[in-house]
């Protein structure tokens, strides 16, 4: 156990969890923290031997850091071992919790320790994203000035939820969820361990169960030890001698693995990405696969229709028109009758959309986009205008031939500014229903270009970045027509 030390007039267990008597109650994962780095397990690209960040924890030389992750990595655990090492005095806050007053306070006795002895002062902050502005902000000036060395720890994308200012002050390390071998370890140390974990108990677990529950923890290993614990718990309420815990009591204590997906966080905008990306890939499989995991999660399935409505007008286009009918339809439908049976037209929209010819022509519109902002203020021609408020008078509408009088339903005529007259923004593709536009529209070109003797050119082009889209799904270019009908 780690000798009693000034830790703002607490001891080092108290920080962050019940010392004492009460230790044993502490749920499995909390006594199982690591002491040292010798202990900790995972994350050896960040503190595996020769790495900067342990020999500057060693060193007790640490700087500003921010430790970004999913949950049971070991954030706070690596928060822990600092606090049991440094000479510093060390705080802790939650900012769930803290507000500006208790930063205040933090700092008011760092400054005070800082000029009477010249000690530093670490602080973590838990769950650093949770702060607001103000809160950031009120820490700011004390982490630049070597006031306070901060140690944030979030789940959340730091680079987007942290202040930058702050971020740009730290450096940060991003934790993995941790490997199935990372997990075995730990729980094989929880069950050996007679002092902290379960080798008092001489629990017996077999290698059933234990795959088991490395596999489904999806590398957390707070979660792979807290439904250890429970498993145990329920063989014992079975009495009958030693405890024996199997597949069985394990599959009952993690019935539902706690997928890692936070409807306002990085896994959100990540696991759609992956889906819309999958359905314009024609990757059927990928798509249901991240299709059940958004489900499953607990996301809102209207969201995930938005986004195949979109997908059917960006990326089926008019390769399959009936693309977008179907994804209408499912939307429709879900708004009929919702969860559970609701997941039938949405997988069907899916699979339809997945399997469906592809064509991104639709972003013919941001050439044109592209020409009506460089060119300014333009005229419609005469012909063009409506004729029913002042034809008589201005001629508007004059010289307009109504395509319905003439073979085939169309006629050479301009449609455009005088200025840009023959420019073209739209080429089709070569799958599904688009195929038999390409031609047809290059008989209208030819004669149009034949009858009024202009020449033909190319609109302006466009970059991706110029073709707004939605964080998480960026639109990507691809061969053109491979595996095109």
């Amino acid at each position: 156990m780690t000798d009693r030390k000034d830790w703002g007039g607490e001891d080092f267990l108290s920080l962050f969890g019940p010392a004492g008597p009460g230790e044993g109650q502490q749920p499995l994962a909390a006594r199982m923290r690591p002491r040292s780095l010798d202990e900790f397990v995972g994350q050896e690209d960040i503190v595996g031997p020769g790495r900067v960040l342990r020999a500057a924890i060693e060193a007790d030389r640490l700087s500003s850091l921010i430790l970004w992750g999913p949950p049971g990595t070991g954030k706070t655990s690596l928060a822990a071992i600092v606090a049991g090492t440094t000479s510093s005095h060390f705080e802790k806050l939650n900012a769930v919790m803290a507000g500006v007053a208790d930063i205040r306070k933090v700092v008011a006795g760092a400054q005070r320790r800082r000029q009477v002895g010249g000690r530093k002062t670490i602080l973590l902050v838990d769950e650093i994203h949770r702060f607001n502005r103000a809160q950031q902000d009120a820490l700011l000036p004390h982490v630049e000035d070597g006031t306070l060395v901060l140690i944030g720890a979030t789940t959340e994308n730091p680079y987007f939820d942290v202040n930058a200012t702050l971020v740009s002050r730290s450096r940060v390390y991003a934790f993995r969820p941790l490997p199935e071998a990372d997990l075995l370890r730990l729980l094989r140390r929880a069950l050996g361990d007679e002092e902290r974990g379960l080798g008092a108990a001489g629990v017996k677990v077999s290698e059933e169960a234990l795959s088991h529950l490395v596999r489904v923890a999806g590398g957390d290993a707070r979660t792979a030890l807290n439904a250890l614990e429970l498993a145990v718990a329920a063989a014992e309420a079975e009495g009958g001698g030693p405890v024996q815990v199997g597949l069985k009591e394990v599959e009952e204590s993690i019935q539902r693995r706690a997928v890692l997906y936070d409807k306002d966080g990085d896994a959100h905008y990540d696991t759609i990405s992956a889906f819309i990306k999958s359905v314009r890939g024609s990757d059927p499989d990928a798509a249901l696969y991240w299709l059940a995991k958004m489900l499953y999660a607990g996301e809102d399935p209207r969201f995930i229709l938005r986004r195949l409505l979109i997908l059917a007008g960006e990326d089926v286009g008019l390769a399959d028109p009936t693309g977008l009918v179907v994804a209408e339809a499912a939307a429709a439908a879900f708004d009929r009758i919702g969860l559970p049976e609701g997941i039938y037209p949405m997988v069907e929209a899916t699979l339809y959309l997945a399997t469906a010819p592809k064509s991104n022509s639709a972003m013919a519109y941001f050439r044109a986009l592209k020409q009506v902002e460089k060119e300014g203020r333009t005229e419609v021609p005469d012909h063009l205008k409506d004729p029913s408020r002042d034809g008589a008078a201005l001629g508007h509408g004059k010289g307009y031939r109504y395509p319905h009088d003439y073979r085939g339903h169309h006629v050479a005529q301009s449609y455009l500014p005088d200025a840009i007259d023959g420019m073209h923004f739209y080429t089709p593709g070569s799958a599904g229903y688009e195929a038999k536009v390409g031609p047809r529209l290059e008989r209208w070109r030819r004669a149009a270009k034949k009858a009024l003797g202009r020449a033909s050119r190319e609109g302006p082009e466009t970059s991706r970045e110029e073709k707004a889209q939605p964080r998480g799904d960026e639109t990507e270019t691809a061969p053109e027509d491979v595996g095109s009908e």
